[in-house]
């Protein structure tokens, strides 16, 4: 091969995780020539930042979680970690829907494990019997089978159907827009199955992580534990303005799609329609390839010489959904939480998923005297909606926001962002299907799948899987 010093390797995807792959492997192999290829006309993917009419706009994520420690690392890694800025201490916490009223989730209360019992016998969110269900899990047997668990089997045989419909089921859809009954609990929370596993119970698992002291930040949470959440004053986009700067000059090609990948002589043949640089198409050799998009662009690039990744790379499919973004007046909201969101459940059978309250989280998100909402709809529970009208969607929203925080539909700013099969589901069987495709992989070193398909999703889980593809990619390149 090539001279180790100057190979040529190709990221495919500009989102969050080809841009930091690309970052790990500039920096750990500087003297590679490296290629960035993005089919569309911008870099970011599902993170895009926009101001209007005095608002600051996230489409996607506007935060980060410092926990997998990676997104902060890669901040550190850059040089902007003092850039960062705390969410707002006011009004942390989250709410849940319940009837035409919003109630704040159990203080303590972590995705689907109380560590504190006082708030729980208080919540209106759940009846007497199902705060006694619940605090019976102590009790309830532990599960003996390996084999992968839906997440609504797991909380409704540990903390009962009440827990489950009310709490637990919204604060996930939250994360992972996906219907609990498919969603295997190996491949989303495996930290509450291994509790089970080593203490017999979640109950007993907190017991053992109080006496060591543990907990503490938990323990004042509500829902989202958003001490540990970071921002920065200028949007997401910042963060990946200084990301691309620190690549090669050029590396970057947007409006470049691969048509095709196959192996050649131990390098990589790619065949990239458009591009920066030329609107002909162009062969393009490599030494090393890293897929940094969907499972879906993946599968189809694999399907010639891995036929079995392909395979279980088209059995992982992704949900739609839409973001309402709303600018408001504080006076056109009767009875606005004090709160950073609140959650809608499914059994409450309305429109919306949930609603972030933007600019209660980061100052400078909107005019003074306004607040920006994101309002989250579709998803794998209700994929129906995002085939609605960007009007019908509003309507629905307004009669939504209506009932549960007064709104009474005025706006000073609209947006409809629609994102079309943008977020993997791990359903039952996931990690099986990541084994068998990785294992498909083994005689391709050089070949390596980043992204959100496989290991995680979340900004977080997105750079950790990154980071670790880059580590591979340079060790079987320099060992070449």
């Amino acid at each position: 091969m090539n001279d180790p010093a100057s190979p040529h390797i190709v990221v495919v995807g500009a989102g969050l995780s080809g841009l930091t792959t690309a970052f790990y492997l500039h920096r750990d192999l500087p003297g590679a020539r490296l290629s960035v290829l993005e089919a569309s006309p911008r870099v970011g993917g599902v993170v895009q930042t926009e101001t209007a009419d005095g608002f600051l706009i996230e489409h996607g994520a506007d935060m980060f979680s410092t926990e997998p420690p990676e997104a902060l690392q890669l901040c550190r890694d850059l040089g902007v970690e003092q850039e960062l800025i705390l969410t707002n201490e006011s009004g942390r916490g989250a709410m849940i829907a319940r009837g035409h009223q919003v109630y704040p989730v159990p203080e303590g209360f972590v995705l689907m494990r109380p560590t504190r019992t006082g708030p729980i016998l208080s919540t209106p969110l759940l009846s007497a019997k199902g705060k006694l269900r619940l605090l019976g899990e102590r009790w309830v047997a532990a599960r003996d089978s390996e084999e992968d668990e839906s997440v609504a089997s797991f909380v409704e045989r540990r903390l009962g159907r009440e827990v489950l419909e009310r709490i637990v089921q919204p604060l996930v859809g939250g994360i992972y827009t996906a219907d609990p009954r498919r969603l295997s609990m190996q491949a989303t929370m495996p930290q509450f199955v291994a509790m089970e596993r080593e203490h017999g119970s979640l109950a007993a698992a907190t017991t053992a992580r109080h006496r060591a002291g543990g907990d503490g930040r938990e323990r004042s949470s509500s829902g989202a534990r958003y001490a540990q959440f970071r921002g920065f004053p200028g949007g997401m986009r910042q963060w990946f303005e200084r990301l691309q700067a620190a690549l090669p000059d050029g590396c970057v090609q947007t409006s470049a799609k691969l048509d095709s990948l196959s192996p050649a002589a131990g390098r990589w043949q790619l065949r990239v329609a458009g591009g920066d640089r030329s609107s002909r198409p162009e062969n393009i050799d490599a030494d090393a390839v890293v897929l940094a998009g969907p499972a879906k662009m993946s599968s189809g690039l694999l399907e010639g010489f891995a036929p079995a990744a392909t395979e279980a790379l088209r059995d992982i499919v992704a949900a739609s959904s839409v973001i309402l973004v709303l600018g408001v007046a504080d006076k056109n909201i009767a009875r606005k939480p004090k709160a950073f969101g609140l959650v809608v459940p499914a059994r409450e059978r309305r429109s919306i998923l949930a609603c972030s309250f933007a600019s209660h989280k980061f100052p400078g998100r909107a005019p003074e005297g306004h607040t920006l909402m994101r309002v989250f709809m579709g998803g794998a529970l209700q994929p129906e909606l995002c085939e609605r009208s960007d009007e019908e969607l509003i309507e629905l929203a307004r009669s939504d926001l209506q009932e549960l925080i007064g709104w009474n539909g005025q706006a000073r700013l609209q947006r409809v962002v629609r994102w079309n099969e943008a977020m993997p589901q791990y359903l039952l069987g996931h990690r099986q299907r990541v084994e068998r495709i990785e294992a498909a992989l083994e005689p391709y070193p050089t070949l390596a799948i980043a992204g959100n398909s496989l290991h995680g999703v979340g900004i977080a889980p997105v750079v950790r899987t990154a980071k670790r593809t880059a580590k591979r990619v340079v060790a079987a390149v320099v060992g070449c």
